[in-house]
């Protein structure tokens, strides 16, 4: 990660996503939260980073159709990790097994991963919470292995993700993903200086309006003054 990078992701995890979310409903860019079903492993949990895509698709094939060594196909997902990037894996409506677990998330923590996303399931829940400088955002955890149900296809092209407020959400490599205990949102590269710095005031403004409002000022007052609440 670029020091600018860094000073970008330590930015956004000083602000929440619904105050980033109020900007870019403002600014005609509503579509870009995740389905909620993507939550943290840890309400404590952040994201904040550009995004490393992963394409999964559906594996129908049984063991004896695979050759040998199938799951080695699947390490080559590491292989463009960078320095800060958030890991963000679109699982085919796969939702029943772990696309993702332990060791899959301390590899990508060791390339320098600072998050994982996942529109689909982990694996070793405790163990992946357990790692340090991590966060982990995922529909569900369950214990059935991937193999013969999901496999990687791509990494770092445009994928889909499930909505919230529209069936998909498209992530392309790079773009920033932000997260927290509300929801995981997309922003688009190009608008990312735009977002942060209109969020960051945005975030002034609510910081002053909730002393106010702790101080016992009417709140009609409060929102009459700085047009926010």
């Amino acid at each position: 990660m670029t020091s600018v990078d860094a000073d970008v992701a330590k930015r956004l995890k000083g602000l929440y996503t619904a105050v980033v979310y109020d900007i870019m409903d403002e600014m005609g860019l509503p579509n870009q939260c995740l389905d909620l079903g993507i939550a943290p492993l840890d309400r404590s949990m952040q994201v904040a980073g550009p995004a490393y895509t992963v394409m999964a698709s559906p594996d129908m094939r049984e063991r004896d159709e695979m050759p040998p060594n199938t799951k080695l196909a699947d390490f080559g997902v590491f292989t463009q990790m960078y320095e800060g990037c958030v890991v963000v894996v679109g699982a085919a409506g796969e939702r029943q097994s772990g696309i993702w677990g332990e060791l899959m998330s301390n590899a990508s923590r060791a390339r320098g991963a600072t998050g994982v996303v996942i529109d689909g399931g982990i694996r070793d829940g405790r163990l992946v919470r357990e790692i340090d400088g991590l966060g982990v955002f995922a529909r569900y955890t369950s214990p059935i292995e991937s193999l013969r149900r999901s496999r990687i296809h791509d990494i770092e092209v445009p994928i889909s993700v499930t909505g919230s407020l529209t069936s998909q959400v498209r992530v392309n490599p790079g773009d920033w993903i932000f997260g927290d205990e509300d929801g995981v949102l997309v922003i688009p590269k190009d608008a990312l200086d735009e977002v942060l710095a209109k969020s960051e005031e945005a975030k002034d403004i609510e910081d002053k309006v909730r002393e106010e409002v702790q101080a016992g000022v009417p709140v009609i007052d409060v929102y009459n003054k700085y047009g926010r609440l």
